[in-house]
């Protein structure tokens, strides 16, 4: 993997911890490892990473919300 596709791979991480929710942090970490992980497998590589990218996305929506 290049670091385009490891920064790719990480953006679920990232975008948590800008939400600053620590109950998403843990499984969006998770979910770019796996993705990270699968890489060679670009099919289960996306599922993991629409599922990391989708809790982030309502953590920082959440966020967002309340503030």
């Amino acid at each position: 993997m290049d670091a385009l596709q490891i920064s790719i791979a990480a953006m679920p991480f990232l975008v948590s911890l800008v939400s600053r929710n620590s109950k998403a942090i843990a499984p969006c970490l998770l979910a770019s490892v796996v993705t990270a992980l699968l890489g060679a497998e670009p099919h289960r590589a996306v599922v993991a990473w629409c599922v990391g990218i989708l809790i982030a996305a309502v953590a920082l929506r959440e966020r967002l919300r309340a503030g």
